[in-house]
């Protein structure tokens, strides 16, 4: 479908709340953001699980469509978190038993042990785009875990270094891309939260493997780079550190947080001639911001960055809110987009 035309367009990062009838809500949380498969979060299986997710995902692209969001997703419904439901499908990859490591928050956490060769054996998220087209009119995006931070959730007992197993993971995310893109997918995205967290590796390889994945791949791409979910990290820095790499990578667009740190948009200059899919919807602030308040947060991003290089989002993944807060919340952000819009 054709991408909007009009300035200022709305999309989401990626997920949106799954259906308590759908997971268990107090499962999901005690799971946090699972490396390995957690199958117990789900209250299905077998077919109808994969029936039950189809009809979710249709309720959250409704629901996008309804809140008037301009680029939607399937709300990664399908999956247990952002990460596990692609990498803990490549060949090279064990779960039973997992690894072991310190993840970003110091917490320990159960990982994919890579033991062999990394391969893409068959598509991941084929279905889930096919899927995805065939239910909305909207401009569709899908998103995927970038390879370095699928290399730094794993375990590495194969490669000679993680830089080795990133590029493995890149090939198979290059892979995976052109087969989506072939599906239908308009956007492309991949995630990649870890280049923030460890910023020496990120320049070291993370930023070539990152370019390795987008090789060849045609239309709009997005690399998300955030600070973690609103949940999971209360206290967030005012400033990225990897700005300046990022303004060199092969993405078309740089996806990143605002609203909960108070982002100095001052360095939105770093990004270059890059669209930026800016997020002005705080998920940490339990209630919905007004379209007052998006309009103000989009005013202050437009006076670093032209109206034609914005996209609007929330600041991350709504999957740990509510289904009646990522509702309003995205509500707010397409009548604040609207307001400016029309000023412009």
């Amino acid at each position: 479908m054709p991408l909007p035309q009009h300035l200022l367009p709305t999309t989401v990062v990626g997920s949106y709340p799954q259906p308590e009838w759908l997971v268990d809500p107090a499962v999901l949380l005690r799971v946090r953001v699972p490396r390995v498969r957690a199958p117990e979060i789900w209250r299905f299986e077998g077919a109808l699980l994969e029936r039950a997710q189809d009809d979710a995902t249709i309720l959250a692209v409704r629901d996008m469509e309804r809140a008037g969001i301009d680029i939607v997703t399937d709300g990664e419904i399908r999956r247990e978190s952002y990460s596990n439901h692609f990498s803990n499908a490549l060949e090279g990859i064990e779960i039973d038993p997992p690894g072991e490591i310190v993840g970003r928050t110091n917490r320990r956490m159960f990982v994919p042990r890579v033991t062999g060769p990394i391969r893409r054996r068959a598509s991941v998220e084929v279905r889930d785009v096919e899927f995805l087209r065939r239910n909305t009119d909207h401009a569709i995006k899908i998103t995927l875990p970038g390879p370095f931070t699928m290399a730094q959730q794993a375990k590495n007992e194969y490669y000679k270094d993680e830089a080795e197993m990133a590029f493995d993971l890149a090939v198979a995310v290059n892979e995976e891309l052109k087969a989506l893109k072939a599906a239908g997918a308009d956007v492309l995205q991949l995630d990649e939260p870890w280049l923030e967290e460890r910023q020496d590796a990120a320049r070291s390889y993370g930023l070539a493997a990152l370019d390795r994945a987008l090789d060849g791949v045609e239309g709009p791409t997005v690399v998300h780079v955030c600070f973690g979910y609103a949940f999971v990290v209360p206290d967030k820095p005012r400033r990225y550190g990897v700005f300046e790499q990022l303004a060199a990578c092969k993405a078309t667009q740089v996806s990143i947080e605002s609203a909960q740190s108070g982002l100095d948009l001052a360095a939105l200059t770093e990004l270059g001639d890059k669209t930026i899919v800016l997020g002005v919807l705080d998920l940490a602030a339990k209630t919905i911001e007004t379209p007052q308040l998006v309009a103000e947060r989009i005013r202050h991003a437009l006076a670093h960055v032209p109206a034609a290089r914005l996209v609007l989002a929330p600041d991350c993944g709504m999957k740990y809110l509510t289904r009646e807060q990522a509702f309003g919340k995205l509500a707010a952000l397409a009548e604040g987009a609207r307001i400016v819009r029309s000023e412009i």
